[in-house]
């Protein structure tokens, strides 16, 4: 009896099997209810663990979270072997309808019978973001931070959709409105709301709810005003990232805040939309890689109570990570709901 398999592909573009079998559908983004699809299987498999779930099993979730294309086939017995070349070229695992979760081998990654997975089943990363961490973890040891081999690669160039150039200048100017609110603030000298609306027009058309309570607010809390001031931070990576500053420092100190404003007030806010242009993609994941390690680096530290190590700062790599994972649509989050896991 042939075996129907749904392989979750996160290469964009896998290629065509040449294994023999017999074609069921071919569905991705574009397909109605496919993303719907994807988050239901990460709410049933999170459910599944009862509020513990193994990093296997969280593991499959980030994948499932990732996934770019679904394929299903029916295959053979004696071909299931044949699928993994192309398993592996597709960054895929395998759903088989014994209701087990496999890797390209087909090593179990998840059985819902049993308690442990196969100990040599394998999380399939493609290549270039493997040699992203590889190059990210001996850049870190050379600065004596040492980080667990078990933190898994970030997305790959195959895999990453950026927001647009355009996106990335709107969500800068609501990120320099609202820190420069807050630095006002805190200096005991808050610029009227009109006054910036009036300098500004367009960052107010760019504002995120949070971002349109904190300005509506006439006297914000003291740690909202905090958190809209580190909003400097994730505005520098932003500028980084479109090439308006030249590299991105080694996190061990505050972005140079004046440098960062003069930069946004250098271009008129229509001019800067229109010419706006990302750097590669290759070069904003290797940034991400790193500072994902440095994440959990800090959080480390402060877990154990110790200096952090290399002096970094733990505040400025969190902004660098939300700044980095809105960028890369990690989770397909809206930049308020954005998450920083360090894991």
């Amino acid at each position: 009896m042939p075996i129907e398999i749904f392989a979750y592909c996160t290469h964009r573009d896998p290629p065509e099997p040449e294994f023999p079998h017999e074609p069921v559908f071919v569905r991705n983004e574009s397909t109605p209810g496919f993303v719907e699809h994807l988050m239901k299987l990460v709410q049933d498999l999170f459910e599944s663990g009862q509020g513990q779930i193994s990093q296997t099993l969280y593991a499959v979730c980030r994948h499932l979270q990732r996934t770019n294309m679904l394929v299903a086939f029916k295959v053979d017995g004696e071909h299931v072997e044949a699928i993994a070349p192309w398993a592996w070229q597709s960054n895929a695992i395998l759903f088989l309808p014994d209701r087990t979760i496999r890797d390209p081998n087909g090593a179990v990654l998840h059985d819902p019978t049993a308690e442990q997975p196969d100990p040599n089943a394998q999380l399939p990363f493609l290549p270039d973001a493997r040699q992203r961490k590889a190059q990210s973890e001996i850049e870190l040891r050379n600065r004596l931070i040492d980080t667990p081999e078990a933190l898994p690669p970030v997305i790959s160039e195959w895999e990453v959709t950026l927001r647009s150039a355009d996106e990335v200048v709107w969500r800068m100017l609501a990120l320099f409105v609202v820190a420069v609110r807050a630095e006002s603030l805190s200096s005991g000298k808050p610029i009227p709301i009109a006054a910036l609306r009036e300098k500004s027009p367009l960052a107010f058309q760019a504002l995120s709810p949070w971002e349109t309570a904190f300005l509506e607010n006439a006297s914000p809390s003291e740690s909202d005003v905090s958190a809209a001031g580190w909003r400097y931070e994730a505005l520098a990576t932003l500028q980084w990232a479109l090439g308006m500053s030249p590299t991105l420092p080694f996190p061990d100190a505050i972005c140079d805040v004046p440098e960062v404003a003069r930069q946004m007030i250098a271009m008129p806010a229509r001019q800067m939309i229109e010419s706006a242009t990302l750097r590669p993609t290759g070069e904003i994941l290797d940034a991400l890689d790193l500072n994902f390690r440095l994440l959990w680096a800090a959080r480390d530290a402060a877990t154990r109570q110790t200096e952090p190590p290399a002096g970094i700062e733990g505040g400025v790599i969190a902004e660098r990570q939300h700044a980095l994972n809105w960028l890369t649509f990690f989770e397909n989050a809206d930049w308020d709901e954005v998450d920083i896991p360090s894991s």
